[in-house]
């Protein structure tokens, strides 16, 4: 497999290696873009058969119902903020996964439908009478979505852009679309910088890592209007420190008595203030 060296938002050759490897592939490289600081590995997308037959969880699946309880937080935590555009609306999750966000998104939406490509899951979304299909050209043709989510399924795609195109071409008048990614300044990898965390983070999976500065060249790519970038930090402090102390993840599940609701949102916004929380929600429109 040649190298891909060309950033895909800016189109410079210029780069540098980031410090630290790919968990499940060494011979990938780590490269980031010294023109606009994207962070991209040096592989092509995966093919859809792998995302088909469960391969980000490995050799043997999780089942679902352990899956919606590991990510009942995450799904609690989007439901939260993302309510308010809800009521009465037509919602759509493109990489929807266990279904978790639409569960609790359809007690307040008119219509919630995803998009999921695993297959073992739609014997799980018809139980649960949930409408979801394998590709965007699948929806019913006339639908059309005031709110589009893609929780942590951009940094998968070779070509996101072209993504976010099709799914704004699902959008109503005055619809938008919300993002969410892992974000390339993670206070772990650039304040910190953690060596067991930066050899651990990085997946075959995941194509790119954004900042809050390339994210609007993203949209620009896309032919969308940035309506706002927040800063989120999914793991608490007991998180970091367990990383730091014992380099080694699940510090949040082990050191969990050191979390506070007060202390968790102090520390979010201290790290949102440096610009170095893990993760990064984006608002896109037309």
């Amino acid at each position: 497999m040649p190298d891909r060296t060309k950033c895909y938002l800016c189109g410079s050759t210029e780069h540098t290696i980031r410090p630290g490897k790919v968990r499940d592939d060494e011979n990938l490289k780590v490269y980031q873009c010294l023109s606009c600081g994207l962070v991209f590995l040096s592989r092509s997308a995966l093919a859809d058969e792998f995302y088909e037959q469960s391969g980000m969880h490995g050799s043997e699946p999780q089942p679902v119902d352990e899956w919606l309880r590991e990510t009942d937080w995450d799904d609690e935590r989007r439901f939260r903020l993302l309510s308010h555009q809800m009521t009465n609306r037509d919602i759509l999750d493109y990489g929807c996964g266990a279904g978790g966000y639409l569960i609790k998104a359809r007690t307040k939406a008119r219509c919630v439908m995803g998009i999921e490509l695993e297959e073992r899951l739609h014997e799980h979304f018809k139980k649960n009478g949930l409408s979801v299909f394998k590709s965007i050209s699948e929806l019913p043709p006339s639908q059309r979505f005031d709110l589009i989510t893609a929780f942590h399924v951009i940094e998968h795609l070779q070509d996101p852009a072209a993504t976010l195109k099709q799914l704004a071409s699902k959008l109503k008048e005055g619809g938008g679309i919300v993002i969410e990614v892992p974000s390339s300044a993670d206070a772990l990898l650039t304040l910190y910088q953690s060596i067991p965390f930066s050899e651990f983070t990085y997946w075959s999976c995941h194509l790119y890592l954004f900042n809050a500065s390339n994210l609007p060249l993203l949209a620009k790519k896309a032919n969308l209007k940035l309506d706002y970038i927040k800063h989120t930090q999914r793991y608490p402090l007991s998180n970091h420190l367990y990383w730091l102390a014992m380099g080694k993840p699940g510090g949040h599940k082990q050191w969990g008595f050191i979390d506070s609701d007060e202390l968790g949102r102090a520390y979010e916004a201290q790290l949102s203030a440096l610009g170095k929380t893990d993760t990064l929600i984006a608002g896109l429109s037309l």
